[in-house]
Formats: C-alpha cells, structure tokens, sequence
C-alpha cells in the first residue's frame, strides 16, 4: 500500500492546483516543498514579487499620472528599496496565508524537505535538521519549477551584479542598471526600474525581441521605451563583466564599446529545477535546460505514474497555464477524465507598459496562407483613455476574411492584461467580427476599444448582409 495517492513535489502554481484538485475528488494528497515557506518561485521570487513591485512602482512614481501632470510628476519624492520592500511584504505573507488556508481546508498534507527518486513511487525527504525519511505515492507530480541560469563567467555577487531572484533584496534603488537579456523576465524588471527613473540599458545577442509576440506591437513597444530613453543594444552581446574598485560594474562589448553601471541584471533564461531529484534513478533525464519532456494532453513523463507540469516542463511557463496542467496532470494521474483545454489561452508581459496576446500573429496568419484583415484601435481614440491621460495604448484585432471570425488579439497599453480576456472569450467561441460592431460596452472604458477596432475591420471587410 502507498502512503500517498499523489505525492507533489513543489508547492508552486503547479503544485498547489493539482494538489487541491485531487485532493478534492478525496484523494490522499502530499506536497513536499524546500523552500521555507509554501508557494514556491511563483509567490516568493517570481509573479507576485514582480507584479507587485511593478504596481508599487507605477503607484508612488506617479507614473500613471504623468500624462495630466508631467514627467517630472512624482506621488514620493524620494523612493527607496524599502518602499518597495514593504508592501511586497505585505503581498507576500497574504498570499502564504491563503495557500496554507487551501491545503489546510482541502486537507492535504505538506512538508517541508528536500525530494529526491529513490525508485518511480518512492521518495527520500531530507529535511532541515538534516533527518531523512521516505515516502511512497501511488502517483508523482513534478512542479519543481525553475531556477535563473547563473553561468561562471558572471561575477555574481548579489549586490551590484545580481540575478532576478536576488534583485527583490537589493538595499538601494541604483542611478544606472544594465539588464542582460531582453527576454520576458528581463524586459519586465528593466521597465520597471525605468519607470523609477533609473537609467537603464537593455543588452541582447539577438536582434530582435519577444518574438512570439505580433510585430505591429513589438514595434510600438519599442517606440514607448526609446520614447523614454531606454537603451536598447539589440544584436550585442557583453563580452565581460568586471566590478570596478568604485563599486561599479564595467561590461565590455562584442564591438569593444565598454559601459559603467551601478548594477547589472543577469535574466538571460531559466534552468528547471532538477538537478537534485536523482531523476536517474528512475530512467528520466532532462535536457540541456533542466526541463522535463511530456505528453502535451496528459503531462505524462515516459514513467507511466510520474507526471510533470509547470515551467519545469518549458513553454509558456506562465502561472496560468501551469495552474490548468497542474490540475490536468493530477486529474490524469488519478484516473479522472480530463478535458482537453482551450485552444487560446492568453499571455502576458508585465512590462511597463502591458503586452497581452491570444490567438495568432500577423505573421502565423501569413504563414498560414489565411486571408486575413486588421481592426486597430489606439487608446487615446477611446474616452476613458482621454480621461485615464493615455497618450499610448493599441489594440488589434485580426480576422479571418473567409469565415470571419476573431483569429488574433494584441495589446500594448494600460490593463492590456485585464482587457485581453474579452478577446480570448471571443476566440475561444469563434465570434466573427460582427461581435463587436454589434455588441454594446461600457462608455467610457478602454474595452470601447474593441469596438473601435471591430469597426476599423469591418470597414473594409465589408457588411456580410451585401455579399448574400
């Protein structure tokens, strides 16, 4: 007999929703975490600590308000780290709270320790104190997560040069940074700091950025944060990293320029967690990234009763969809049915300001062979944003010309993230265009923008009513 119908490794995204949703069709659920507290990188060094100093910076800068009162316009003057340090606190202990509240009231079981394979059912928990003990589960769910790649040649010292974990306890707020990498993590924190007023230069051996994203609002991205003079040093890659005797770090580039900084941002990807697990011990190995290869519909491993779900398993790594293959994965791993999800699920970027995607690109349609026609909107053409100060902000929508249905939604703006849900309804129901031509909104809202832009569309597709 097992101790445990399913044993979770991690207390994350994942974890927390395949754990609660097999333990509510009344299995006997463990989850097994290292950290110190329950939650794992989502809650402690990854989606609420950055969101939540994104919304504390964006609140005490003013910067929301700087379209009415000025660049200059500040809510606090002087803006220190523990400012910031203090409500993400605040965020953080709550968010502890209502997760232990979960596991508790669905009554699953949790350890703290550290897992690794014994055999494919059995594990060894090493904990604090240093004691080991083993568990067996009928089933294992993997949501370990992933932690910031740290290669040698960076001279990590957490203080000026520092990767995103660390960065959430720096002490002071720096003049001048410099983010390594202009993937999502990195564009999402050199934002941020740049909406602080700090100085900032983003490097890149690629030269482009966000590339799943559509171009159309990758391009006006750009334009805002240059706009802001943000430095973007796309195709260009540092060459060395050296601390300076004055407290400084100087990076020397592949085309022999050299930069002095007060601090350096090192987010160029992510390793999943896995390097402790002894994954060897059951046959599985992952690759050159700590990732875990699985059955896209089951999140099935090639051990039939070990499962994997959340960023260990790769893209998108986002909270939301690792919630829904948490909860997919331990439905499977139970023996309930599982429905397949929907088609569309949206994604977002926390910059400053917001990118929210769903559905397909411009360039998926046009590699697709799909006649297509675009709707755009801008969000100063709306009255909410005249009364909101946006002087930025669009929104576009791209239909199919044949069957006429929402095939793409993009957002660049204020609460791109909010809004993109009422596009992915749209998608995920296969609305036509006449969804929006024909449906009311609120006035005023920035949703009057899909409006606006289904009216931009139809326009030139044509009333379907004169092609009968």
């Amino acid at each position: 007999m097992f101790q445990y119908d399913l044993v979770v490794v991690g207390s994350g995204p994942a974890g927390r929703r395949g754990a609660i949703q097999a333990a509510k069709l009344g299995k006997k659920v463990l989850v097994i975490e290292q950290g110190k507290r329950v939650g794992g990188v989502s809650v402690h060094t990854g989606t609420i600590p950055s969101k939540t100093l994104r919304e504390t910076a964006l609140n005490l800068s003013g910067w929301r308000e700087r379209g009415f009162y000025g660049r200059s316009y500040r809510v606090k003057q002087e803006i220190s780290a523990e400012d910031l340090r203090r409500r993400l606190l605040i965020t953080l202990n709550h968010e502890v709270e209502v997760l232990e509240h979960q596991f508790a009231r669905n009554r699953v079981h949790h350890m703290r320790g550290r897992a690794s394979f014994i055999d494919a059912t059995t594990l060894q928990v090493i904990k604090d104190d240093g004691e080991a003990m083993t568990v067996s589960g009928a089933s294992i769910l993997l949501a370990v997560g992933t932690k910031p790649f740290r290669p040698d040649y960076m001279p990590f010292d957490g203080k000026t040069v520092l990767d995103s974990d660390e960065l959430l306890d720096i002490e002071e707020l720096p003049r001048t940074m410099i983010v390594i990498g202009a993937g999502v993590i990195g564009i999402e924190y050199a934002t941020i700091f740049s909406a602080l007023d700090t100085a900032v230069t983003v490097i890149d051996p690629k030269t482009t950025m966000l590339d799943f994203i559509d171009k159309e609002i990758v391009e006006d991205f750009t334009y805002q944060l240059r706009d802001r003079n943000m430095k973007l040093l796309l195709g260009t890659k540092a060459e060395k990293v050296e601390r300076l005797d004055t407290g400084k770090v100087q990076l020397t580039l592949d085309n022999g320029r050299h930069l002095v900084t007060d601090m350096v941002l090192f987010a160029a990807g992510r390793m999943g967690a896995t390097d402790a697990l002894n994954l060897r011990a059951i046959g599985l190995e992952a690759d050159s990234r700590g990732r875990l290869k699985v059955n896209p519909e089951t999140f099935q491993t090639s051990v039939p009763n070990v499962y994997a779900a959340g960023d260990v398993v790769g893209f998108p790594s986002l909270a939301s969809t690792s919630m829904e293959q948490g909860r997919i994965a331990a439905r499977v791993a139970i023996g309930a049915v599982a429905k397949e999800p929907q088609k569309y699920f949206p994604y977002g970027i926390y910059a400053v300001p917001e990118i929210s995607t769903c559905g397909l690109t411009e360039e998926e349609m046009k590699e697709r062979g799909i006649p297509y026609e675009c709707g755009i909107a801008r969000f100063r053409e709306t009255s909410r944003g005249h009364i909101m100060g946006l002087d930025t902000g669009l929104l576009k929508l791209i239909f199919s010309l044949k069957t006429r249905r929402l095939l793409g939604v993009h957002i660049v703006g204020e609460g791109a993230t909010e809004l993109v849900h009422i596009g992915q309804a749209v998608l995920n129901l296969k609305g036509t265009v006449e969804y929006f031509v024909e449906n009311t909104f609120n006035y005023p809202t920035l949703a009057e923008a899909y409006k606006i832009a289904g009216l931009d569309a139809w326009n030139r597709m044509g009333d379907i009513k004169s092609e009968l």
